[in-house]
């Protein structure tokens, strides 16, 4: 009787985080899982969804860019911002890296051709995504993005 109230807690606990349970275990899944998520994250950008940014982005979020250091708010109001326009972006190149269970980076290329402020944004780019998975949520903590010759 333990087992089945035990399996049941796990079965609700994964629907309730949205995950199926045993969803994103392997480390192919966990892959698949992340490059989507930073692919949602680029259209969001574009979109300037920031209701999807205020979910994706963990609470203690650090953004590292040419302008400075970013914490999850100021990254959720730029997103909405009219500031930056996104006209169009390529990613690819995608290696993810699991560092512990429930930690893993995303490092890719990005192409883009985007304005903030009227400056152009430094492209092409080797970007790096710190992704912890807390209450069964994989959560986005830490972004940077370093200009590259090609």
């Amino acid at each position: 009787m333990r087992h089945i109230a035990t399996i049941l807690l796990l079965a609700v606990t994964a629907a309730q985080a949205g995950t199926p349970l045993g969803a994103a275990d392997t480390d192919d899944e966990v892959a698949r899982t992340l490059i989507a998520l930073e692919r949602r994250s680029w259209d969001a950008w574009k979109a300037h969804d920031d209701k999807f940014f205020a979910a994706f982005l963990s609470a203690d979020h650090v953004e590292v860019g040419a302008r400075g250091v970013n914490d999850k708010a100021q990254v959720v109001a730029g997103v909405a911002s009219p500031l930056c326009r996104v006209e169009e972006f390529a990613v690819d190149r995608f290696r993810v890296t699991r560092l512990s269970a429930d930690t893993a980076v995303v490092v890719y290329h990005a192409r883009q051709k985007t304005q903030c402020g009227g400056v152009a944004v430094p492209s092409p780019a080797w970007v790096s995504s710190l992704y912890v998975r807390r209450d069964g949520r994989w959560l986005n903590a830490l972004f940077q993005q370093s200009p590259t010759a090609g």
